[in-house]
């Protein structure tokens, strides 16, 4: 099953006033892992970036003015998503943009019905709790120290593992389907994921790991553990 978990950074609220898409990140998933491949395109949004946006993306006009505009890459961005479910938190913001800039090329709509909201998700899972990804990646315990500033490639890497937690882990069908979707551009041959970019950082602290050490030493030499 291919998934796509996808983010977007704009230059406000609003495609209908004038605000654009300024940048696109997305990774993709095959049966809950990273397989690896993303897209990441920064947008020049043929328009002055708004001090409040700068401040929150980091973006300005100087370093988007040089950037393709979105009809120079919406085909392309079409082509990665393919018919994939999209995994966007609060899906309807985002959708609103894609869509309409790719209606004012027009090229085909994403239809409602392809994405899977990520905060409705956790809406449900922990109703009165915030459930924004910041309060998600606190809830999980999933490490988001390197999100001083939104980037829409490093909230769908974030994303996606708040997404797994979400669903219950990485594989909450316990690998037992029958068959999966393959994708379009998928080989012909069994696919495996491949390892990924940066690995996941240790959750075991120097406490626990010193205990554990100090437990193996008791053990004597011939503990499991260290044997190669």
């Amino acid at each position: 099953m291919r998934e796509i978990v996808l983010d977007t950074e704009t230059t406000g609220f609003d495609p209908e006033s004038g605000d654009r898409i300024v940048e696109i990140g997305a990774v993709e998933l095959m049966g809950h892992m990273a397989t690896g491949r993303t897209f990441h395109k920064y947008i020049n949004p043929e328009r002055s970036m708004p001090d409040e946006a700068f401040q929150v993306h980091g973006l300005g006009d100087d370093f988007l003015r040089d950037k393709p505009k979105f009809a120079e890459v919406g085909a392309e961005f079409l082509e990665f998503i393919g018919t994939s479910k999209l995994i966007i938190h609060n899906a309807a913001f985002d959708i609103k943009f894609l869509n309409a800039e790719l209606r004012w090329m027009n090229l085909p709509q994403i239809p409602w019905e392809q994405a899977i909201d990520t905060l409705a998700i956790a809406r449900k899972r922990f109703p009165g709790s915030p459930a924004s990804l910041d309060a998600l990646c606190r809830r999980f315990n999933i490490d988001n120290a390197s999100r001083t500033l939104h980037g829409a490639l490093l909230d769908s890497e974030i994303l996606a593992e708040v997404y797994l937690e979400l669903i219950g882990g990485r594989q909450p069908d316990f690998g037992l389907s029958a068959k999966q979707e393959r994708s379009a551009d998928d080989i012909s041959g069994d696919w495996t994921p491949k390892p990924r970019p940066t690995p996941l950082p240790s959750r075991l602290s120097e406490e626990e790991a010193a205990a554990h050490a100090e437990f193996v030493k008791r053990l004597g030499d011939d503990a499991l553990w260290l044997k190669s």
